[in-house]
């Protein structure tokens, strides 16, 4: 996939620090999940108070990821992102240091942590206007593997949290993001091809647009699923199956790594195949897997191999989307991706809180993960209906970018 012309055609440094910002943004983001257990045992919480409070960052990264996706596009993604590891680390600071005392307390930290979730929408495109339209899912997919830091979270944070605490490992998580807002700061350059700033009403006039909506609910479910089960698997695993807090973490991980770095492979193979071709696989096998994983298996080593194919029939997914994405959204990038990631953190919002729902209501996560394969059914729908549109209208579009849409859109 890394061949020599790809290698040419972009800037290396800018795409390698925006993998390692989303990476290490994405670690924080999702940390309360992997510590979930720990912090459950200090407050004593009751399910649907630890889907909320894992759910609670996701929301919160949701909504700041269209102030992000505006800046973008108004100040640019280096300046964003430079503004947004700062608040961040000073809020993982400040919660270490003065101790965090309270669930309330909790959540309040999980609205901060949303600002980490937010690295999408300047990540992203920081990389995208560095590519042309044929290299839009591979350099993107990359850029996108960086969600794989919700992995290093699942991996690290249980055990760090067993040998200094729960409330250390807010502080200790500042280290290695320190190092990514260096290297950031060092390599990470805005591309010269960014379009001009306009007022900032006129960013939202893409809302006018169908195409948006349609992305956003496609996103929605893949990135939703991804994200909602990243933060829910620890919880999950140990409350279903029975596994300590540091095993959890470790299936957790499997799960995530699986669902991360395939996502350039969604990414190349929908340069190759089609976004649609590629999403309509997806939402099949994506579905398959989350109604089979609804359900208690014999051993949670079948339940590990069933929701690691639904993680990366996801993350796959989330690397077609944004192979479409700028094809169709060259000059709005910025926003569309705060827009589009936006609701694909709604989506892992509402799957991390109606798991904890379910689980408390039923005693099971069975109906929490049925609805959602119902959802991934649902976009497959809706996509098999505006496909041909899609491939009639897009091609119509100005420029030598219109036709590289049609082409990615042949099925």
């Amino acid at each position: 996939m890394l061949n020599r012309s790809f290698l040419k055609a972009g800037h290396t440094p800018t795409l390698a620090s925006a993998f390692l910002y989303f990476d290490l943004s994405f670690m924080v983001w999702v940390i309360l999940g992997p510590l979930g257990v720990a912090i459950a045992k200090s407050f004593h919480l009751e399910p649907a108070q630890k889907g909320l409070m894992v759910a609670i960052p996701v929301l919160s990264g949701a909504l700041l990821r269209l102030v992000a996706g505006v800046s973008v596009d108004h100040i640019g993604p280096k300046r964003t992102g430079v503004i947004a590891q700062v608040l961040v680390l000073a809020g993982l600071g400040l919660a270490w240091f003065l101790g965090i005392h309270s669930y309330n307390q909790v959540l309040l930290l999980g609205v901060v942590l949303g600002i980490a979730g937010a690295s999408f929408a300047v990540a992203l495109p920081l990389a995208s206007r560095w590519y042309p339209p044929e290299y839009q899912g591979l350099a993107l997919g990359i850029a996108g593997a960086g969600n794989s830091g919700t992995a290093l979270a699942a991996l690290f944070a249980p055990s760090l949290a067993q040998h200094y605490g729960w409330g250390n490992v807010i502080g200790l998580a500042a280290l290695p993001l320190a190092v990514a807002f260096v290297v950031f700061l060092i390599f990470a350059k805005d591309a010269p091809n960014r379009p001009p700033a306009k007022a900032l009403g006129d960013y939202l006039s893409v809302l006018k647009t169908p195409d948006a909506w349609w992305l956003m609910l496609l996103y929605g479910v893949t990135f939703g699923g991804f994200v909602g089960l990243s933060s829910s698997l620890t919880i999950y695993f140990n409350s279903e199956y029975g596994l300590p807090a540091v095993r959890a973490g470790f299936f957790t991980a499997a799960c995530v790594f699986a669902g991360s770095f395939i996502r350039p492979v969604g990414g190349a193979l929908a340069d190759r195949f089609g976004g649609v071709r590629t999403l309509t696989v997806v939402y099949l096998l994506a579905a398959l897997g989350l109604a089979l994983a609804s359900f208690q298996q014999p051993s949670p080593y079948l339940a590990l191999g069933i929701i690691m194919f639904s993680m990366m029939a996801l993350g796959a997914g989330n690397g077609a989307v944004f192979q479409l994405a700028p094809q169709r959204f060259g000059k709005e990038i910025g926003v569309v991706t705060g827009l589009v990631g936006m609701t694909g953190g709604i989506g892992g919002f509402y799957l991390a809180s109606s798991l904890g729902w379910a689980k408390q209501l039923t005693g099971s996560y069975q109906v929490g993960l049925l609805a959602f394969a119902g959802l991934a059914l649902l976009a497959l729908g809706g996509l098999t209906g505006v496909k041909t549109r899609w491939r009639q209208t897009w091609g119509a579009l100005a420029g030598a970018e219109a036709q590289a849409v049609g082409a990615t859109l042949r099925l």
